[in-house]
């Protein structure tokens, strides 16, 4: 999604140029991670849009009631975690790129089940944080060096649900050196 949002690709490389200045070859701290705010609100909203995980799974453990439709006991539910992040109740014009939904100001007040890329509660994933700094620190090294420009528009770009989400036929990129 960086590659479709030029001026949230600006502001990433100001914050990443702010933190490293030219150096291209160091490598990135725990103390960078921290600093990286505005590369993780792009992060959340990329997952937001396109969770890694397209579904939940769970076997209701007692009887539960949703709009007077009551599932009992052993009921399996399965939650679209891409459908949850698009209710517009919650994410106004939620097919749109807006990193600044993730800003501690906006975030405020937000039900902490309306955005669950890594699941939630006893259940959610465990490697969430890794994840997290795992990503800041590829797309990080990638963005020091280079801008990136998506080839294919969001609407051609045909997703599969396996055990992950996925693009059905890969994504092209172009990258250009900074």
């Amino acid at each position: 999604l960086i590659g479709h949002h030029p001026s949230e690709q600006k502001q990433i490389h100001d914050e990443l140029d702010a933190i490293f200045g030219d150096d291209k070859q160091r490598p990135v701290t725990s103390e960078d991670l921290r600093e990286m705010k505005y590369l993780e609100s792009c992060l959340k909203e990329s997952q937001r849009l396109y969770p890694s995980v397209g579904f939940i799974t769970r076997a209701c453990e007692e009887p539960f009631q949703i709009g007077g439709i009551t599932f009992p006991t052993g009921t399996v539910v399965r939650l679209s975690t891409y459908c949850l992040h698009r209710d517009e109740n919650v994410f106004p014009k939620p097919e749109e790129f807006h990193p600044e939904r993730f800003f501690p100001e906006n975030a405020k007040g937000r039900h902490p089940f309306a955005y669950i890329p890594f699941s939630a509660g006893p259940r959610n994933c465990i490697g969430q944080k890794f994840a997290l700094s795992e990503e800041k620190i590829v797309i990080a090294n990638i963005l020091r060096r280079f801008k990136l420009k998506s080839l294919d528009h969001r609407d051609q770009v045909a997703l599969v649900t396996e055990l992950v989400l996925r693009p059905k036929n890969g994504l092209r990129i172009e990258f250009k050196a900074r």
